[in-house]
């Protein structure tokens, strides 16, 4: 694989990120199979992972960690992510220093390692000043514990309120965003991946394939699948609402679409993230060592223009089929945000 540079850091990571969501009791149960994933990931090339703490309340960590033993930790651009409930304890959750301070510490444990390349906050909290957060990461970053901090589904207004804040302030700035991106879900098109090269910022989207709708298993006129994702967010999938409706007849049109151009449908998923100009590695997370083998490939495909503009009228530019799909709901469409 060639290698991207993470905004302006200098450091180098691969077109393809893995990400470690699925391993531990959200995916794959088995711990040594997921090593067997990870370590087939990093002999493909692959040097950068991306976990975070509340995947499996600390059980992807652990399992990376195991996995990164014995000399593979140098050579790796290690992330992970702070702000998810990890307790039953109201303040072991969130963006406040007082919770950061404490989490990073435990997962600097479960990953066996003494820093992490990237610390990301997992999404954003109303009740939390940014310069609170910027601040307990700032001084991470002094003590030697993290080397970059970044965002994770984030709205482009407070991605440039925390760049303005960290230069005001004099804070380290988030070098990068991790927001949902795939065929399906476009909207980050309109404002935050612009808004993220303006501000000379990496981004590394999550979920090329829609949380599994590109992932060819979703076809009209063939069985629905169930996962465990689906359980655990039956809003995205339930076919029973309209814009699911529209997601399945999207991915079928999509995958007719990756047939004709000799190519799987997970292959065009990936390669469609990974060829926008702002985006600099796209997560993929697979639970199984097949999953992983039928994605590695995507980092070698070069969509055509022509097949570019069949994916834009299959699913327009800047567009959620579904707005469930934008990964973080809105406190200001809520309903108490709007009535007067």
């Amino acid at each position: 694989m060639d290698y991207r540079t993470l905004g302006t850091t200098g450091t180098k990571v691969t077109p393809l990120c893995l990400g470690a969501m699925m391993f531990g009791a959200w995916g794959n149960t088995d711990h040594d199979d997921s090593i067997r994933i990870i370590h087939r990931a990093l002999d493909a090339g692959i040097n950068f992972i991306d976990t975070a703490d509340v995947y499996s309340r600390g059980e992807s960590e652990q399992i990376v960690g195991k996995a990164l033993a014995g000399g593979k930790r140098d050579n790796i651009v290690l992330a992970t992510k702070v702000h998810g409930t990890m307790g039953d304890d109201p303040n072991q959750f969130g963006n406040s220093r007082r919770w950061i301070i404490k989490e990073v510490e435990d997962s600097l444990k479960r990953l066996q390692t003494d820093w992490i390349d990237l610390y990301q906050i997992h999404r954003p909290e109303a009740d939390t000043d940014i310069d609170e957060t910027l601040g307990a990461l700032t001084d991470l970053v002094r003590a030697g514990k993290v080397r970059y901090i970044g965002s994770s589904t984030f709205p482009a207004s407070q991605i440039v309120e925390a760049q303005w804040v960290a230069q005001q302030r004099g804070r380290e700035r988030f070098v990068c965003e991790q927001p949902p991106y795939s065929m399906l879900i476009r909207e980050i098109e309109k404002d935050m991946l612009p808004t993220a090269r303006r501000h000379n910022m990496g981004v590394i989207p999550w979920s090329p394939l829609a949380g599994g709708w590109l992932s060819g298993r979703y076809r009209k006129g063939q069985e629905i699948p169930t996962s465990n994702r689906a359980e655990l967010l039956p809003g995205r999938y339930d076919l029973s609402t309209p814009e699911n409706q529209r997601k399945l007849d999207a991915a079928d049109a999509l995958a007719q679409l990756a047939d004709e151009a000799g190519i799987s449908l997970i292959e065009m998923a990936i390669a469609f993230v990974i060829r926008h100009p702002a985006v600099t590695s796209a997560i993929i997370g697979p639970r199984t060592m097949e999953h992983l083998e039928s994605q590695l490939t995507a980092a070698d495909v070069v969509l055509s223009d022509d097949v570019l503009d069949r994916i834009d009228e299959i699913v327009p530019p800047g567009v959620n089929i579904s707005p469930s799909d934008g990964g973080w709901p809105n406190p200001g469409l809520e309903p108490a945000a709007r009535r007067r």
